[in-house]
């Protein structure tokens, strides 16, 4: 054990979980339903091990908000019913918006830095119930830069990285070519504007007008000629998917 410790001196384990909670839970495998999303693997292990070694540090990641049936959810709770790594092993947690160090905090401080890389469509709301529960001080007032935690300004503020090369989609590298990166940006921007009733049939209509200037991810996605109608009608929508997110 005394090599094993000196050989993770200062270690640190990068994890990712699908929601954390502003006490600093995480909720990794599994939802409150009793449904099971994966194993949990040795997550749990390398969280303790990290609050038993020395100078280690347990960095969970995980996205701020989700979209659900075209509904945005936070993934910072003020509570979940189920739960991966308890509150008490908290430490840092990483998502778009920031990096909130919660190790060694007491509640209130804890819950004023997952409020800090939290949506800003959400944040009130944490704040109330934190504050209905005496964990947060009724004069709390957020500050200011919180506003600034949307997609829209994140969007933004890398911009000018996306478009100059610094952050490219996939920044460790990727098996998808550059035609099949496209397909990947245009089918998710297809999945998110049908996600609702509504948004779909409103996409479809918009796609019923779409030319495909993109030969080689038409031809990737055998769409080139298509010949039924559900093939016409899947290359419109692949046609408009790609012209709404060519990288210009």
């Amino acid at each position: 054990e005394s090599l094993a410790r000196l050989q993770r001196h200062d270690a640190r384990f990068f994890n990712s979980c699908m929601m954390a909670t502003v006490l600093g839970a995480a909720v990794s495998d599994g939802l409150e339903d009793g449904r099971v999303v994966s194993g949990v693997g040795g997550q749990y292990n390398f969280v303790d091990m990290s609050n038993a070694l020395d100078g280690a540090r347990s960095v969970l990641m995980f996205r701020a908000a989700r979209e659900e049936a075209g509904t945005a959810e936070s993934n910072v709770r003020w509570n979940y019913g189920h739960t991966t790594i308890p509150r008490h092993l908290r430490d840092l947690y990483v998502n778009e918006y920031g990096i909130a160090d919660v190790r060694g905090k007491n509640d209130e401080d804890c819950i004023i830095a997952m409020g800090g890389i939290s949506d800003t469509r959400f944040q009130q709301a944490l704040m109330a119930q934190a504050q209905q529960a005496g964990k947060l001080r009724a004069g709390f007032h957020a500050p200011a830069h919180w506003i600034d935690n949307t997609p829209v300004h994140l969007s933004a503020r890398l911009r000018a990285f996306r478009h100059d090369g610094t952050l490219p989609d996939y920044p460790l590298g990727s098996d998808f070519t550059e035609v099949e990166q496209r397909i990947v940006r245009a089918l998710g921007w297809l999945k998110a504007n049908t996600a609702t009733p509504l948004k779909k049939i409103g996409t479809v209509l918009r796609a019923l007008g779409a030319k495909p200037d993109d030969e080689e991810a038409m031809a990737r996605m055998q769409l080139t000629a298509p010949v039924s109608l559900g093939d016409r009608i899947e290359a419109k929508l692949l046609a408009l998917g790609l012209g709404e997110t060519r990288q210009r």
